[in-house]
């Protein structure tokens, strides 16, 4: 992959091939899943009652969230990291939080992730970014890393993990999948600046 470029104007640029096409696509496509699978959510993560907020009556729609109990926080450890805890020290706390908030962060990053699916093409080639889609694909990128790095098990010493592990080892491909993710992350950064 060649490095992002800003475009005269505002945005940025990159040619992508068939290969890293079809990767990006496939993880940001495995959290956007991860993200919407939840009862009574919609695709995009919106509760089902809200997503037309002209159409449902927005008080009977707050009364019924404040009647409802504090959710708890997710088991699978990547949704934990994708959506997690405000207060860690305190669960009451947490819960109130997360019931008035993680419908709406579960809503941002499955926009930012289908925004990035829609503005990369499915075989490769030239894509050309707003200031606006090039953060989407920021966002998006970050939770395709987080969400790797847990399953993974990455630690801050990710280089020596990976450097203990020989070609042959099944992790291999995905720590070298996770090391590309960020120079790619790196690049549209610096490219944005």
């Amino acid at each position: 992959m060649e490095p992002f470029r800003p475009v005269r104007g505002g945005g940025v640029r990159v040619r992508l091939s068939a290969t890293e096409a079809s990767l990006l696509r496939g993880l940001v496509g495995e959290v956007m899943f991860l993200i919407a699978a939840e009862p009574g959510q919609s695709p995009d993560g919106a509760p089902v009652a809200s997503r037309d907020p002209g159409h449902a009556d927005d008080l009977a729609a707050l009364e019924g969230l404040l009647g409802e109990p504090a959710p708890e926080a997710p088991e699978d450890p990547v949704l934990a990291r994708l959506l997690p805890d405000a207060y860690r020290d305190d669960p009451e706390a947490a819960g109130e939080f997360r019931k008035y908030t993680e419908s709406a962060l579960r809503s941002a990053k499955w926009q930012a992730a289908r925004q990035m699916l829609d503005t990369l093409p499915d075989s490769g080639g030239r894509v050309q970014l707003s200031s606006e889609q090039a953060h989407a694909w920021l966002k998006a990128l970050n939770d395709v890393r987080l969400a790797l790095g847990v399953r993974l098990g990455v630690t801050e010493e990710f280089e020596e993990q990976w450097g203990r592990l020989k070609p042959d080892d099944p992790q291999w491909a995905a720590f070298e999948v996770y090391a590309w993710l960020g120079v790619v992350q790196e690049s549209l950064v610096h490219a944005l600046r």
